[in-house]
């Protein structure tokens, strides 16, 4: 059950979340479905993806134009609304992206493949080079728009939110996002605000 947004969990708390896995939020025809490389620590405690308190991903979306204004994670849920889902390459939760073995990339590359067939969105959006470079054999692979596609499914590639990638200002991960946005042909929610 997901936690109340306002209690911080426990050190203990955290720790007991690793190896959780975190619901996808998912519908048939979304517009872009949003796939993490696997929940951190926080997001599984909580029961919402991306709720870390440094994770850029909530605010990037605002600034980005998919929402008018940011959501908070506890609102999840109202993502489809927006034509918009979340899932992960890897489905359990550890405190880092590098306790993940590359095998749990492979076979979750192939599970997100065959996700994408079932539901059909118009885009996948990787958030994580790196998972998918890894995920779907594909090491030269770089931002934006893959030449590859599931099914019907156009692949584009992002920079991670998480607060612990500082490659990216959040200026950047804005413009970023917003090339989607404008790809997908989605509207800028925050116009005229």
């Amino acid at each position: 059950m997901p936690t109340p947004p306002d209690r911080r969990p426990t050190r203990a708390e955290l720790l007991a979340s690793a190896d959780r896995r975190v619901p996808d939020v998912i519908a048939s025809g979304l517009a872009v479905l949003f796939c993490g490389i696997n929940p951190g620590l926080y997001t599984s405690w909580s029961g919402h993806h991306f709720a870390g308190p440094g994770n850029r991903f909530w605010p990037t979306l605002h600034a980005a134009g998919f929402t008018e204004r940011r959501l908070a994670p506890a609102e999840l849920r109202r993502l489809p609304e927006y034509g918009l889902g979340v899932t992960n390459v890897v489905p359990r939760a550890t405190a880092t992206a590098a306790e993940l073995a590359p095998e749990e990339y492979v076979a979750g590359g192939r599970a997100l493949a065959r996700k994408v067939r079932r539901h059909r969105p118009a885009f996948l959006a990787v958030l994580g080079m790196g998972a998918y470079r890894t995920g779907f054999a594909r090491p030269t692979a770089g931002l934006g728009e893959q030449p590859e596609r599931i099914g019907e499914t156009r692949v584009w590639v992002l920079p991670n939110p998480s607060g612990l990638n500082a490659n990216y200002s959040r200026a950047d991960l804005a413009a970023l996002f917003r090339a989607l946005r404008e790809a997908a042909g989605l509207p800028d929610r925050t116009a005229g605000a």
